[in-house]
């Protein structure tokens, strides 16, 4: 039966691909990518890897689609008609997927317990995580345990991100001179807003302390949290946003996560542990464990929203001042 449920998800995932190749209307563009996204989510969980799928629905079809359509704003929704031969692309893109089909030849079968990823780090993860970090959700204690350089590196590079768009677009001020904006005529969806949005932020808290026990963590919590104001901005305008959650917060919350994140590293070494070894932070090695897993969690929560609600206020901003001119 999954069989027969990825065979047809991975054909709707064809059919949309197919209709983003093809379309010239950009906004159609956008909102197939993010039907990709939520059946790439679904993908995900008939493969029981929940975690992937929520980081792949919040943000593939979340915070991706609205970025996308602040794009469409300063750029159009029609693309251009391209004059140039087509037969190059064509041939090097056939060229690459052939070379890609035939590199997945020598891979083993799908389910293979054979499967040389089964065979070495893994059984020691699922034997040993239990006894040395202690947390149900296996998943939050490879990421932000054994493997927590990669992911301070990862929070890193959402950071530079958000240093990128800081320095090319800009932030609003927090006191805007701009046309009212949002979507303030309709009733409707200021009601909706107002009973969702505190539902929201406390679904993204939950996620962000409750990432050792079930799905979820830092990143997934932070991008919920961004919706939530995104949603705002979107209903009440940019000119109302930026007086609730202001632009040099944003900049300060940036930096701050990842000072979380690399402190808790710095006082595991001044304790005698190594960089990011959570034992020495607590008596007990595991309460060290969640104690260390819990601020760094944070650190990536903090950093993500700030970084990616700061690149939508700059696109936001830029669209508002580009309907001005």
């Amino acid at each position: 039966m999954n069989e027969f449920i990825n065979i047809v998800l991975l054909g709707m995932l064809a059919i949309t691909a197919l209709g983003v190749i093809f379309l010239k209307d950009l906004f159609a563009v956008v909102m197939l990518f993010g039907i990709y996204s939520f059946l790439s989510a679904l993908i995900f969980i008939n493969l029981d890897a929940v975690d992937v799928a929520f980081t792949e629905a919040s943000v593939g079809a979340g915070i991706s689609t609205v970025l996308m359509l602040g794009t469409l704003a300063l750029t159009g929704r029609k693309e251009k008609i391209n004059t140039r031969p087509k037969l190059l692309p064509l041939f090097v893109v056939v060229l690459t997927g052939a070379v890609l089909i035939y590199g997945t030849m020598d891979m083993p079968a799908f389910g293979d317990p054979n499967n040389p990823a089964h065979q070495h780090v893994a059984p020691r993860y699922i034997e040993k995580s239990p006894q040395e970090i202690g947390l149900p959700n296996m998943v939050t204690s490879v990421l932000a345990s054994y493997r927590a350089f990669d992911t301070l590196g990862e929070t890193a590079v959402v950071f530079a991100a958000a240093i990128g768009v800081f320095s090319l677009l800009g932030l609003p001020k927090a006191q805007l001179n701009t046309m009212a904006s949002g979507l303030k005529s309709h009733l409707v969806l200021r009601v909706v807003a107002k009973i969702i949005i505190p539902f929201t932020i406390l679904f993204a808290l939950y996620v962000q302390f409750h990432g050792d026990y079930g799905p979820g963590g830092g990143f997934q919590a932070g991008v919920i949290a961004a919706a939530a104001i995104l949603l705002y901005t979107l209903v009440f305008g940019l000119s109302t946003s930026v007086q609730v959650v202001k632009p040099a917060l944003l900049k300060f919350l940036s930096a701050f996560g990842v000072l979380i994140y690399a402190g808790t590293g710095l006082a595991s070494l001044f304790l005698g542990g190594n960089f990011l070894d959570y034992n020495v932070l607590a008596t007990d090695p595991i309460a060290g464990q969640h104690l260390g897993i819990i601020l760094i969690e944070l650190g990536v929560g903090v950093t993500v929203f700030a970084a990616i609600l700061a690149i939508f206020y700059a696109f936001a901003n830029r669209a508002e001042r580009t309907n001005i001119q």
